[in-house]
């Protein structure tokens, strides 16, 4: 059974920095990443990273934020850096799985980042 374990998030002030983790257990992964919602919003891709270390970021947070991943330890990072109030919203890891050649999405439960003065 795939389960996904997210830390990290909380209150920020504009300008201050955050880091969430996400452990993930119960497969072997090709890649892990992040999403987040904001309220009245659809889900948004943040960025991703495969299991050989490449990453890809959205442009609304190039430059600000970094995905690491450790793969001994299964679990995904994401520093947010300089932060805006655009980025307050709930924080989904992701990881995915192939079963029978098919990439399988798996999702963690969120959370929260809230970035106000």
């Amino acid at each position: 059974q795939v389960q996904l374990v997210e830390s990290g998030g909380g209150l920020v002030q504009p300008g201050g920095s955050l880091r969430l983790s996400c452990a993930a257990s119960g497969s072997i992964f090709t890649a892990m990443g992040w999403y987040r919602q904001a309220p009245g919003k659809g889900r948004e891709w943040v960025a991703i990273i495969s299991t050989g270390g490449r990453q890809n970021y959205a442009d609304s947070v190039k430059g600000r934020f970094t995905i690491s991943i450790d793969n001994v330890k299964n679990t995904v990072y994401l520093q947010m850096n300089n932060l805006k109030p655009q980025d307050a919203a709930v924080y989904y890891c992701n990881a995915v799985s192939v079963v029978d050649g098919i990439n399988v999405n798996h999702w963690g439960p969120g959370t929260p980042v809230t970035v106000s003065s």
